[in-house]
């Protein structure tokens, strides 16, 4: 749903090396979180590298949830647009005061655990 509330989407042009390309990339994604580059990849935008990367553990969860639902072969329900705009609220609730702030202390315990190395 956070998801659905706050996505933009880019048709992908290739290696974004051109100026009028940024300018397009920018004006597409407005104050949206979720960036979607059609037949290319997922981005997210965040106030900090904690945001943006829950925002991204988020968005690619849902990518797969989808992909995975799509694969019973059957209609999916579409989720009314009120629903939507509550969690759109719902999200600047939850995100702005507390964001990638829960979980990035305990991600950066675990890569710890597991290797050390990118502090040096």
């Amino acid at each position: 749903m956070f998801v659905l509330s706050s996505i933009a989407y880019h048709q992908y042009e290739g290696v974004a090396l051109h100026d009028e390309e940024k300018a397009r990339l920018i004006a597409d994604l407005g104050s949206k979180n979720f960036f979607m580059l059609r037949n290319h990849g997922l981005l997210t935008v965040g106030q900090t590298i904690a945001d943006a990367f829950l925002a991204m553990y988020i968005f690619e969860a849902a990518c797969t949830i989808q992909v995975r639902a799509l694969a019973g072969n059957k209609e999916l329900v579409s989720i009314d647009s009120a629903l939507i705009r509550t969690a759109q609220e719902q999200s600047r609730v939850v995100t702005r005061s507390l964001g990638g702030c829960l979980a990035w202390p305990g991600l950066l315990r675990k890569l710890d655990r597991i290797d050390d190395s990118y502090k040096t």
